[in-house]
């Protein structure tokens, strides 16, 4: 279709030309009328002196739109269309279940949710997945720039055998198959191949959270690189891999962090001591995580903080301990103003050290011989992490509720629409 957006019409005042996009706003006056187009550039202002010309559809109708441009400091872009001649490009919409021409929604979250073929088109909407988009690409371009390959791994896999988390059970010719909680064992797998990789892509995770800060299916941000010495290597990368994310994400309008060149980073013990929780818990609740953000904030000025050296028992079995110093790990959360964003580790990269392990959790071997084979035939030592990108925008932009960043949520509840 050859058209000009409305951001383009200024260079063309004294032309006729083409718009199309969607009925924005039409006012009618008494001797005048004002349609007012929305495409993916921003807003058209268009004049109708043919009485009745705007009647018979309502916003959010697809029309076209041939005028001339004239210049108008008061209309959007400084400029308008006169003598139009108007096509409807879809089937006339009358009724709509929310007012996007408002600045704000001022709806709740279900009816967000409900009719998000037409909520996601106001633009407090589309900004959240503007920095979306941003996040991801500024993730790309810095792993890029260090050599990464990105790969894409499998979402169906055979054997439900990742870290106790709950699968979806999938009908696979006749068979049991499982939707993929991580692409962790790929990944290390790759590692043996290109020695740095990262992945983004979709996980799947069956258990029943109804919270705030948990989804079914989200989107993961993986990376895994090889030839560490140890887990602080890991952190390093993803110190900028955040740094770049946030980076890409100037300039849309969000209030965004600094993260500082050296994120504070606590050993788990001395976490447990600043949240005030009993010196034997095995993992951090919510309220921990936020007392530590509220520390990294007054003693560091940061928002961001890692946390080493989680208890081994608690974290997946593929995790490196931390030698001599039991029962602590090379495992780390980042948090990020008072909430896990990222969890990451060195990871064993022996084979005979996977068998010991597996036997001392009580597992047996076999359900793993695929991914443990590598471990036979050369691995390097190597470590990663894996982002959760709706968590992450959520704390970004501080929403209350993740299902707000994500575009369809699938949650304990919903797998509509």
């Amino acid at each position: 279709m050859q058209r000009v957006l409305s951001s383009q019409l200024a260079a063309h005042v004294g032309q006729r030309v083409r718009i199309a996009g969607w009925t924005h706003r039409r006012r009618v006056l008494k001797s005048v009328s004002f349609l007012i187009v929305r495409d993916r550039a921003g807003l058209a202002q268009v004049v109708v002196s043919t009485p009745g010309a705007l009647d018979g559809f309502g916003e959010e109708t697809v029309v076209g739109v041939v005028g001339t441009v004239i210049a108008n400091p008061a209309a959007p872009g400084g400029v308008e269309l006169t003598e139009p001649v108007i096509e409807l490009l879809s089937e006339p919409v009358r009724e709509l279940p929310v007012e996007l021409f408002r600045p704000e929604l001022g709806v709740t979250l279900p009816t967000l949710l409900d009719h998000a073929a037409v909520t996601l088109r106001h633009p407090s909407r589309q900004r959240v997945f503007e920095l979306s988009a941003a996040a991801i690409r500024g993730f790309r371009r810095v792993l890029d720039a260090q050599g990464y390959t990105e790969v894409c791994t499998p979402k169906i896999v055979g054997s439900a055998t990742e870290s106790g988390a709950s699968v979806f059970k999938v009908d696979y010719f006749g068979g049991t198959a499982y939707l993929a909680q991580s692409p962790q064992f790929y990944k290390q797998t790759m590692v043996g191949v290109f020695e740095r990789v990262y992945e983004i892509g979709p996980v799947f995770r069956a258990e029943p959270h109804d919270t705030s800060r948990h989804l079914a299916e989200y989107v993961s941000l993986d990376v895994e690189l090889g030839f560490i010495q140890d887990h602080r290597e890991v952190m390093a990368v993803l110190r900028d891999v955040v740094a770049g994310m946030i980076e890409e994400a100037a300039g849309l309008g969000f209030e965004l962090p600094v993260v500082p060149v050296e994120i504070p980073v606590l050993h788990f013990a001395e976490a447990l001591k600043i949240a005030g929780a009993d010196p034997g818990e095995l993992d951090l609740a919510p309220a921990h995580e936020r007392a530590i953000g509220e520390w990294g904030l007054r003693e560091h000025g940061s928002d961001f903080v890692f946390v080493e050296g989680y208890p081994t028992l608690k974290r997946a079995f593929y995790t490196h301990p931390e030698p001599g110093q039991a029962p602590y790990s090379r495992g780390f959360d980042l948090l990020f103003r008072g909430l896990e964003l990222v969890s990451g580790a060195q990871r064993l990269h022996k084979y005979a050290d996977y068998v010991a392990t597996l036997a001392e959790r009580g597992e047996d071997v076999a359900p793993y011989e695929s991914y443990l084979e590598v471990f036979r035939l050369g691995m390097p030592p190597h470590g990663g992490f894996a982002i959760g990108l709706e968590r992450f925008v959520m704390q970004l932009i501080g929403a209350t509720n993740i299902r707000e960043v994500t575009l369809f949520p699938r949650d304990l509840h919903r797998v509509t629409p």
